[in-house]
């Protein structure tokens, strides 16, 4: 069932990482560390490995890391301009990452006065004039990443779609009443998000209820929607009281599993990590990792990895000191 999960992965030539390697991950991943130790462009990093099909899906995540990293700028009126895609996909000049999963490389070269990419996945090379490149975006259907600005009405009515299709719909509407019991349900209306709440036949915009919810709900929609893929979540807890925190993990080991969805998530809060801990103990669910990235003098960066059993062990040694 966890063929498709991510166990090791080598990254060179790609933002802060050189030479770098990791093992030994799980079906749910927590990254922590210090901020801008490269927690994101870690994620950032796998996403594209398993986003490397062919050429097309490798552009794709490649541009939509660009596209999330300028998403308080300005957009271009015509987005479907080959050089609005260009020069986002160019901010990345370099990509190689070896996994269990896929090989891919990709290289920007300047040779005789002409700009070619180059493209190496899976052992299958290719070189293409940027003249000719066609800029052809392809989406992986459960593969999704939600960024730090959270999803957009468009993205979260796609992964709720999904949900309508499992018929989750009600469970969904338990999840979130936990997390605001004034709220009865949810539903999107064309492209609008929006909840109704106990003893009232009225909806009210989702924005309406803070950012911490839309997130909320983002999580859970696409766990159902990755479906033997894997969800990518860049500050877990962003919005989210720490109160909700032991809930949340609940549910992402639970739909995780049920699911078949590898999960990876970052975060650079204590009270997030310890619910993490508490929660995977609870459950006994010994397919959980936590990563501490950390970077060291001479700008190396380490990877420090705790599974379910030293984790257990660390909750021992937590509890020890309080009492």
């Amino acid at each position: 069932m966890s063929e498709h999960f991510i166990k090791n992965i080598e990254i060179k030539n790609f933002k802060c990482f050189e030479n770098f390697k990791a093992e030994g991950f799980g079906r749910v991943n927590l990254i922590g560390g210090k901020n801008n130790v490269g927690k994101t462009a870690f994620m950032e990093a796998v996403y594209v490995n398993v986003y490397s099909k062919n050429i097309n899906t490798l552009f794709t995540a490649i541009y939509s890391i660009s596209y999330r990293r300028d998403n308080l700028e300005p957009i271009c009126e015509n987005c479907t301009d080959n050089k609005f895609y260009r020069k986002l996909f160019e901010n990345i000049k370099s990509y190689f990452s070896i996994s269990n999963i896929n090989i891919s490389n990709f290289n920007i070269l300047n040779k005789d006065g002409k700009k070619e990419y180059h493209f190496d996945i899976n052992n299958k090379k290719n070189i293409i004039n940027t003249n000719d490149f066609s800029y052809q975006d392809e989406h992986i259907a459960n593969i999704e990443y939600i960024d730090n600005f959270g999803f957009s009405n468009n993205n979260l009515k796609e992964m709720y779609i999904q949900v309508q299709r499992v018929d989750k719909e009600n469970i969904l509407n338990h999840y979130i009443n936990e997390f605001d019991n004034t709220i009865e349900k949810f539903k999107i209306f064309d492209n609008s998000p929006e909840c109704k709440l106990i003893n009232s036949n009225e909806y009210r915009k989702i924005n309406e209820f803070g950012d911490g919810l839309k997130h909320y709900i983002s999580i859970i929609c696409s766990l159902y929607a990755c479906e033997n893929g894997y969800l990518f979540i860049d500050e877990i807890d962003n919005g989210i009281h720490y109160t909700q925190l032991d809930r949340l993990w609940e549910i992402i080991l639970t739909i995780s599993k049920q699911q078949n969805v590898q999960v990876f998530a970052t975060t650079h809060s204590k009270e997030c990590i310890e619910a993490y801990m508490r929660v995977a103990k609870k459950l006994e669910d010994k397919d959980i990792t936590y990563s501490v990235l950390t970077k060291l003098r001479n700008g190396e960066l380490l990877h420090s990895l705790y599974d379910y059993e030293l984790l257990e062990t660390a909750i021992v040694e937590q509890e020890h000191e309080v009492r």
